[in-house]
């Protein structure tokens, strides 16, 4: 049988959150359904092998996520995706696809297009380590963009926090939360600019790097985004086009100047260090560092020890806590961090983290991170 819509949950199964599975391989639609079916917040209300009957029954099955592969006949994913947020605005997609430079430039565009994010797939389900990876991170994706939207449907989200920062550390209120508390900015004029981001991140990226022109022309700017190989690739091409300036991913032993944008590549940590009067690239192979690789935590861990109190770190939208400790060790070094708020993140978990943790000298929602970091490089501390 091609395409299933699951009968009416019952009542205890109601606030369930329920899951749309398209893709025209009965084994991913088979082990992907498995997996949902066995969590018991989640529910697999229809799988479907294209994009056509995704868009015919819709409305029918009425989930609250769709799981989109993106190459499928009939109708593929991204020819569905516009189809689909017509008919449900508020829907949640998440585009799957494998490891190609066709599908992550498609991923790219769906991302444009209304889709809540990418996933890659694994390239054998007979990989147990691959297929955690992906399962692992597919259900924890569904679980916290339907959060946000059943939090936030209910409430306004914590009131951003702006404005000066006084010299002595501030209180802030976080709607419910233990108060976060701010801190001074550095006295030392930035001489780097540090990113972390993971979900939701590349358009915040593209978004940001825009307003950082003359940021850029003065000093480096290194950006960690949780993505796999050949997805950092089409980023760095977006980066470049949305910056006006050149940016690459890191290659090993590279020498790191102002005027550039360096991405760390997919499958690699990125580092710095010192030789002698210059500041290098060094790219790491070893495990992953909060569950990622590439981490955000050994680029600003590495850069503090480079550049110290010339540190500005800047930690944007992103699932768990990747960027805490490495902004730690910023700050310990002298050097400040600005966090994304939660009313702008996609997920406020690894700005929250950092937020939460006391690091922050500013919480900015996305379109005020640009131009505070362009003013502290001018030599503004109000």
């Amino acid at each position: 049988m091609n395409s299933v819509v699951a009968p009416p949950l019952p009542p205890q199964q109601a606030n369930a959150i329920r899951v749309m599975v398209v893709d025209d391989s009965a084994v991913i639609r088979g082990m992907v359904s498995r997996w949902i079916e066995a969590e018991p917040d989640l529910s697999v209300v229809a799988s479907v092998r294209t994009g056509q009957d995704a868009v015919n029954q819709l409305l029918r099955a009425n989930p609250d996520v769709v799981v989109l592969d993106i190459e499928m006949p009939d109708m593929d994913g991204i020819t569905a995706l516009p189809l689909l947020l017509a008919k449900k605005p508020e829907l949640v997609v998440i585009m799957a696809s494998t490891l190609t430079r066709r599908n992550a430039e498609i991923s790219f565009k769906a991302l444009a297009l209304g889709a809540s994010d990418y996933i890659p797939k694994p390239e054998s389900t007979r990989d147990n380590s691959t297929v955690d990876l992906f399962k692992n991170e597919l259900v924890t994706k569904i679980r916290s963009f339907v959060a946000r939207k059943r939090r936030f449907g209910r409430r306004e989200p914590a009131a951003p926090v702006a404005g000066p920062v006084p010299a002595a550390i501030r209180e802030v209120p976080a709607g419910g939360r233990r108060p976060l508390q701010l801190r001074p900015f550095s006295t030392c004029v930035p001489r780097v600019l540090l990113i972390g981001s993971s979900t939701g991140g590349p358009q915040a990226l593209l978004s940001t790097v825009a307003e950082l022109g003359a940021v850029i022309d003065r000093a480096p700017v290194l950006i960690t985004q949780h993505m796999p190989p050949m997805f950092t690739t089409i980023l760095a091409e977006h980066l470049t086009r949305a910056s006006r300036r050149p940016a690459l991913e890191g290659v090993d032993g590279e020498v790191v100047k102002p005027g550039r944008i360096y991405l760390a590549p997919g499958k690699y940590h990125m580092r710095v260090e010192r030789r002698g009067v210059e500041t290098v690239i060094k790219l790491d192979d070893g495990p992953p560092v909060n569950f990622c690789k590439p981490a955000v935590d050994p680029l600003f861990d590495s850069a503090a020890q480079v550049w110290q109190a010339g540190c500005l770190g800047v930690v944007l939208t992103g699932m768990g806590a990747d960027g805490m400790r490495g902004g730690r060790t910023i700050v310990a070094a002298g050097g400040s961090i600005i966090a994304q708020d939660e009313a702008t993140s996609v997920v406020w978990g690894m700005p929250g983290a950092v937020a939460q943790d006391g690091l922050c000298s500013a919480i900015l929602p996305l379109d005020q991170v640009g131009p505070r970091v362009s003013r502290l490089f001018a030599g503004d501390r109000a």
